[in-house]
C-alpha cells in the first residue's frame, strides 16, 4: 500500500497545470465514449433500464435479475465485451487526474503540506472502489444464470462506495475551487 508520505511526493512532482489537464482531457475523453456510445448501447439492448454502474444508489437482487434477463445474451455480451473494457481504462485514470488536480489546487493555495492532503486520497478510493464493483459487475455477467446474491449484494455496496466517494470529491474541489478563485480574486483586487 502507498505511503501517504510517498503519495504526496508523486502529487507534488506531477500535479503542474499542463499534466493536470492532459489528464482531465484523457479521462473525460473516455468518459465521453461510455457516455454517448457503450453506456446508451447497452440501456438500448435492456429496453430502457439502468445498468449497474449508473445506479449511485444501488441495487436489489430483484434489478439484477430483471436487469439480466432484459438485456439477453446480446445485451449482456455487450455489457461485458464494449462497456466494461473502456471502464476498466476509466477508474485508473479518474484516480490519477482528480488526485493530481487535487493536489495542484491545494499547491496553489499552499496546503499540501498539510493535513488538507488527505483529500487527494479520496480519488483514490473511488477509482478503487469502481475496480471492484466491475470485478463484481464481471462475475454477475459471467455467471448468469447462476447469479450468487451475495455477488450482487456485494457489487452493490461497492457501488454505492464508489458513488458516495465521488460525490464527496466532487463537493470538496468545488469548495476549494472556490476557495482558490476567491484567493486569486483577492489577491488582483489588492493592487
Amino acid at each position: 500500500m502507498i505511503r501517504t508520505k510517498t503519495l504526496r511526493a508523486l502529487v507534488k512532482r506531477n500535479s503542474n497545470g499542463k499534466k493536470v489537464l492532459l489528464f482531465i482531457i484523457a479521462t473525460n475523453i473516455i468518459y465521453a465514449l461510455m457516455l454517448t456510445f457503450t453506456i446508451p448501447m447497452v440501456i438500448n439492448l435492456s429496453n430502457g433500464m439502468k445498468i449497474l454502474d449508473m445506479m449511485p444508489s444501488g441495487y436489489s437482487v430483484e434489478y439484477v435479475n430483471a436487469l439480466l434477463q432484459a438485456l439477453g445474451t446480446e445485451g449482456r455480451n455487450a455489457y461485458l465485451f464494449k462497456q466494461l473494457p473502456l471502464d476498466m481504462v476509466y477508474p485508473g485514470l479518474f484516480a490519477i487526474t482528480y488526485c493530481l488536480l487535487m493536489g495542484y489546487l491545494l499547491d496553489k493555495l499552499g496546503k499540501l503540506e498539510g493535513p488538507l492532503f488527505y483529500f487527494c486520497w479520496i480519488p483514490l478510493f473511488s477509482g478503487l472502489f469502481d475496480y471492484v464493483e466491475n470485478v463484481g459487475i464481471i462475475t454477475i455477467l459471467s455467471s448468469y444464470p447462476n447469479v450468487s446474491v451475495f455477488v450482487i449484494k456485494a457489487t452493490s455496496v461497492f457501488s454505492v462506495l464508489k458513488s458516495s466517494f465521488t460525490t464527496g470529491y466532487f463537493i470538496i474541489v468545488l469548495i476549494i475551487t472556490v476557495k482558490f478563485a476567491w484567493t486569486k480574486l483577492s489577491a488582483k483586487n489588492e493592487f
